[in-house]
């Protein structure tokens, strides 16, 4: 039974002092009714005593402490699913935002979730298809895993999120696949970009879409990237869906976390951001994954751009500490013309050796992706060599793994951002790459793949 109280003693910004209260809890949502019968919503930051210190989600603007009463509601945030959401976007606080029409629920699920129990969880070891070839043949994506995407301001991670997000798929093709993107601080043009771009490729078919934009509350950006994982546990482990979620930006997530920590006038840890920092981000990632029992799976790709190109960053160095691994894009590969301009050698999938081989991708997997990182490694060697002693200096092998350096970045890693490569055209590049080299330079592979694929267009 909701509780009513005209007892506002001060507001100040997004937040409400609202005294005298009784059984109210810490995350409860409520309602404000102004005079003229508008409602506002907000939500319980704080509890002291009898006192409650509430977040507007919408304006303060208008709001007389005097006249305006307040409704405690007796839960927290919920959201609406059943099957119908797919195909749906929403805004950051679940609510349709397509001028389609409200979802009839098959439940309410409380957007906190529930920790997924350790000993219930399956270990991931299935491959994604993401179309993306550094990410397929090199970086391999695992049903379950929780890969980021680190990048910077003015890299085209939205391209690139875009992108994987249309072309993602599971090889069992009787298995259901589904994404959810869940998009926290964007402008209206790039809210606009990800609509139009599910639209145009068909792929809003299969996704669900939750879309905060830059002007709204901060305090509904720390709900939305919650919404999304909801909406992904119900297709899930409901539906027995396999779900990828996307998130951008995790940066202004965390923004909206410390702007409402300064508002509580907690004490700020490093830069700035709450001490829970990692314990909150931890709360999101940890929802991923796959059940014991369960036929669906959640995989989560979180993107953030890092402050200052810096990956010591706080928001990039905690989410290492918490997912498995990092696709790490690269601002020389981007001024060279690489797209996307992922750079192979610091991104690491902790869990690709799980996904790959007979069965899953193929045999050779594992033998060529070695082979890559190794040779393109030594050509970027070769081609610094080459910037301090002049081509000359170089052996005729160094000279060959430098143009193989080149080579893999034009013809491997750039493939441009509508261009989608099955695991097979990735493998097929890789050996014609790996075929300019000479045969007995391919020291990580076996003979026998050597003479089934090596020379071999």
């Amino acid at each position: 039974m909701p509780r009513e109280y005209r007892t506002i003693e001060e507001v100040a910004g997004p937040l409400m002092l609202v005294q005298h209260v009784s059984g109210v809890k810490y995350d409860e949502l409520g309602e404000i009714e102004l005079p003229g019968g508008e409602i506002r919503r907000c939500k319980v930051l704080e509890v002291n005593g009898s006192n409650a210190l509430v977040q507007l989600f919408e304006s303060a603007i208008g709001i007389n402490a005097q006249d305006s009463k307040v409704r405690f509601l007796g839960k927290g945030l919920e959201l609406a699913v059943s099957p119908d959401i797919l195909g749906r976007v929403f805004d950051g606080m679940g609510h349709p935002a397509d001028d389609g029409p409200e979802i009839i629920p098959d439940k309410m699920a409380d957007i906190n979730g529930m920790p997924m129990n350790p000993a219930a969880r399956a270990y991931p070891n299935e491959f994604i298809q993401t179309g993306v070839s550094a990410i397929d043949g090199l970086n391999t994506l695992v049903r379950g895993q929780k890969l980021p995407i680190f990048s910077a301001s003015g890299l085209p991670h939205a391209e690139l999120a875009a992108q994987i997000a249309r072309q993602s798929r599971v090889r069992d093709q009787s298995s259901k696949f589904a994404v959810v993107f869940a998009a926290m601080g964007i402008t209206f043009e790039e809210a606009d970009y990800f609509i139009n771009d599910f639209r145009r490729t068909g792929a809003i078919d299969r996704a669900v879409l939750f879309m905060n934009l830059a002007n709204d509350p901060a305090i509904e950006r720390i709900a939305t990237p919650r919404m999304a994982l909801t909406a992904a546990e119900y297709l899930a482990f409901n539906l027995d869906m396999h779900v990828l979620v996307i998130m951008t930006d995790i940066t202004y997530y965390a923004e909206a976390l410390r702007e409402v920590s300064a508002a509580r006038k907690e004490v700020p840890g490093r830069r700035g951001y709450p001490g829970y920092l990692y314990t909150d981000l931890a709360t999101m990632y940890e929802r991923a994954g796959r059940q014991r029992g369960k036929e669906g799976s959640i995989t989560l790709m979180p993107i953030l751009t890092m402050p200052d190109d810096d990956k010591t960053h706080p928001i990039p160095d905690l989410t290492g500490y918490i997912t498995e691994g990092q696709i790490i894009l690269s601002r020389e590969l981007y001024k060279k013309g690489v797209r996307p301009p992922i750079d192979v050698l610091p991104s690491l999938s902790r869990l690709k050796d799980k996904g790959i081989g007979e069965g899953k991708t193929r045999a050779d997997h594992a033998n060529t992706m070695n082979q890559l990182f190794a040779a393109y490694s030594r050509g970027k060697d070769a081609k610094e060599l080459q910037i301090i002693l002049g081509e000359d200096a170089l052996s005729e092998v160094d000279r060959i793994y430098a143009r193989f350096a080149d080579a893999f970045e034009q013809d491997y890693v750039s493939q441009g951002f509508t261009v989608e490569r099955s695991i097979d055209e990735t493998l097929h590049i890789g050996w014609k790459l790996l075929s300019m080299l000479p045969r007995n330079e391919l020291k990580r592979i076996r003979d026998t793949y050597i003479d089934q694929y090596y020379g071999k267009d």
